[in-house]
């Protein structure tokens, strides 16, 4: 097929369907391995690893960069309240020592410190929707190209801002989160003009999970880097974060384009399975007026699914990213080194569930075992009520059962990787052209949930961090999940909404390439 002109042939692996005939053809099979969006899926997960180390080195960093003997002594009740309340590890019976309790160059209070971790959502929830129109309609390579190079050269900067004022660092903060505010809902648009629709959760998984990786090696690695790392120790953190971010945009910029149909690379026969099997649900945003159909959004019953769990998700999710490292040492009393490889265990099974569930997800949908509807309401809700349920029960441990309490950690992290085969993908099954802004849509009003978590957790723990202070932060969180559950599975919906369709398409081939997907997908 040359370039302007329209195909009458859909394909997909097996091979092709005329739309005006419905006759099957045989084809070219192109493969997801080496191809194009293969190389798409391997570049996002690895940005995605770097916009995610990004977000938490904060997390693991301040765990070191924080003056907590000083905190420890300001106020001397608050001492002995925490001493009798909790187990201190068997080198701390001296509580005078200094070397017993972690000292860092930074008198930050618990609210200083909320303050300063929830920074970075202050910025990130104001550039999500308008990330999202922006990146349909110019297109997600070059939006999150710039997002990147914003947020790296703020991360290298964090050193500097923090040990100048608590003030410099949340306004760095603030920027690193609008610039990386923008990278989900252009990622998301990228992945609604490349993903055939078999292929979507599996590839959204892959593309997704360099979240979790990024976690994972953040914590591991930053931990380490906080005792043993260059320039004084938590701040090589911060630099070879923004070492690796700047190398992966080289890259990024180099091989990746907004569609198919621009890729420079990309073989004839990859390049008219995607688009042919995207033609009833995908249109050129860049050579025609882009009409968003807002009113029809806002009327959507499957997108307020969409919004609402997302919301609850980010929550719970928000609530263990930033204060895993801050509970381990706090309540189980965990040394640095120790404290930062276990933080990270619960991303590596969270990093396996998301890839796993995917392909698993796919298989569901492929062998008609389930319609794309409850495949994605299946998934959720064990996305859901599983860390619902660990959460509860981490909030009646203490550093005595220290095992027990990451086990817990783990299942609840890991079980909530299941969201990506959920209402995370579910924005390209509703309107693939559109996934970019309802994406914006629904991860910036999610993201107030990164800016009042900190500073609720801050304020629940303020005075001693006690297990029974850390019990009403877990009951919070699973609370937050089982409604979010709840709702998902009234409300979503896995089809093509009506409103997201080519309106320029003909109904007749609207129909006949509706029949096929949905006998390939098993919708």
């Amino acid at each position: 097929m040359e370039e302007g002109t329209t195909s009458a042939l859909v394909r997909n692996g097996q091979g092709e369907v005329d739309i005006r005939t419905g006759r099957r053809q045989e084809s070219i099979h192109v493969p997801l391995l080496g191809s194009c969006r293969f190389a798409l899926a391997v570049l996002g997960f690895f940005g995605l690893l770097n916009m995610y180390a990004m977000l938490v080195n904060i997390n693991v960093a301040i765990v070191c960069m924080v003056n907590r003997t000083s905190i420890y002594t300001i106020d001397n009740s608050t001492v002995i309240s925490n001493k009798a309340s909790n187990c201190f590890r068997q080198k701390d019976h001296n509580f005078s020592d200094e070397s017993s309790i972690r000292g860092g160059e930074l008198n930050w209070d618990p609210e200083i410190q909320g303050y300063v971790l929830g920074g970075f959502y202050w910025g990130y929830l104001i550039t999500q929707m308008p990330a999202g129109w922006i990146a349909t309609r110019y297109g997600g390579k070059m939006v999150t190209g710039l997002s990147m190079f914003v947020s790296l050269i703020f991360t290298l900067l964090t050193p500097f801002a923090a040990r100048t004022s608590f003030i410099f660092a949340v306004i760095v903060r603030i920027v690193i989160g609008l610039s990386t505010g923008a990278v989900f809902p252009a990622m998301h648009s990228l992945l609604g003009n490349w993903v055939p629709p078999s292929e979507r959760s599996k590839f959204t998984a892959m593309t997704y999970s360099g979240t979790q990786l990024g976690i994972v090696v953040t914590f591991a690695l930053g931990s380490l880097m906080c005792a043993h790392g260059f320039a004084g120790g938590w701040p090589s953190i911060f630099y070879v974060c923004g070492i690796t971010s700047f190398i992966w945009l080289i890259l990024w910029m180099w091989f990746v384009s907004d569609t198919p149909a621009e890729h420079k690379r990309i073989s004839r026969e990859e390049k008219e399975y995607i688009m042919g099997l995207l033609a009833d649900s995908t249109h050129d945003t860049k050579k025609k007026e882009l009409q968003v159909p807002w009113l029809e959004i806002a009327k959507s019953m499957p997108n307020y699914a969409i919004v609402v769990s997302n919301i609850t998700c980010d929550w719970g999710l928000y609530t263990l990213l930033t204060y895993i490292p801050t509970y381990m040492n706090d309540v189980l009393k965990l040394d640095i080194t120790t404290n930062g490889l276990f933080s990270s265990l619960p991303y590596i099974v969270f990093w396996a569930t998301v890839f796993c569930g995917g392909w698993l997800a796919d298989f569901f949908r492929s062998r008609k075992l389930m319609s794309t509807t409850n495949t994605r309401k299946v998934f959720d809700t064990v996305a859901k009520l599983g860390p619902a349920s660990m959460l509860i029960g981490l909030g009646y441990v203490d550093c005595s059962q220290t095992a027990l309490a990451i086990v817990l950690v783990i299942l609840a992290v890991s079980s909530a990787g299941f969201q990506y085969s959920g209402w995370v993908v579910n924005h390209i099954d509703i309107a693939p052209s559109y996934a970019g802004i309802l994406l914006g849509i629904s991860n910036s009003l999610a993201s107030t949930t990164g800016i009042i978590s900190p500073i609720i957790v801050g304020a629940i723990t303020e005075k001693s961090q006690t297990r029974a202070e850390w019990q009403i932060v877990f009951y919070i969180a699973a609370g937050m999940y089982i409604f979010g559950a709840i709702f998902y599975i009234i409300f979503a919906s896995g089809e093509l909404q009506p409103w997201a369709k080519e309106s320029c398409s003909n109904p007749s081939e609207e129909e006949s390439t509706d029949n096929f997907l949905d006998n390939e997908d098993g919708l």
